[in-house]
């Protein structure tokens, strides 16, 4: 047993020293800062300045057109009512249909309401001095009401469009005759705003 004592002391000292071995940890490196290149001092090293920004180009809008119908903003909505850019459209007695003549009207009207988009306008519907103030109202709000879904066809925002029926009250002439009659029976188109 004598004889082994001294094998199994050298196994176990070997498994000892092979164990604090492995169990020991291992340091991080530790970085060192690398010697400037050759021929510059320490001292006097700056960072390189950044580059210079590139100038770019300011785009420049198109000249906007000039249209034939002058419509600027300087121009008050009076002045625009009497330039008279909008056209009436004229019905036959007791009616409210739209007729060719005035298909005509109404599809020069939504282009000009077209070229004019925050444009609002105001359709009036008249009548001649026949009938009864009832009636005529009521006749004078089917016309305004018949011009505007005419418009609101060709394109139109329904928004755009108010309508108002003023009957007999406002002839746009006042004589009591045939000719004049027909010239009452009228939906009249004013810009109320723009």
């Amino acid at each position: 047993m004598l004889r082994r004592f001294p094998v199994m002391l050298a196994v176990g000292v070997l498994i000892a020293v092979l164990g604090v071995g492995a169990c020991a940890k291992k340091k991080p490196p530790i970085a060192r800062p690398t010697p400037p290149p050759p021929g510059s001092s320490s001292s006097s090293a700056r960072p390189p300045s950044p580059p210079e920004p590139v100038a770019e180009p300011v785009p420049v809008p198109p000249e906007p057109t000039v249209e034939s119908t002058d419509t600027s903003s300087t121009k008050s909505l009076d002045e625009l009512n009497k330039q008279a850019l909008l056209q009436p459209v004229f019905y036959e007695l007791d009616s409210s249909e739209i007729l060719g003549d005035a298909q005509a009207v109404l599809a020069a009207n939504a282009d000009v309401l077209k070229k004019n988009p925050t444009w609002v306008i105001s359709i009036e519907g008249h009548c001649d001095e026949r009938g009864t103030a009832e009636y005529n109202l009521a006749l004078g709000e089917r016309r305004a009401l018949a011009a505007r879904s005419y418009l609101v066809s060709l394109g139109i925002a329904p928004d755009r469009l108010r309508t108002v029926s003023y009957g007999k009250e406002f002839p746009f002439d006042p004589r009591s005759v045939e000719d004049a009659w027909a010239k009452n029976r009228r939906a009249h188109f004013v810009l109320t705003a723009k």
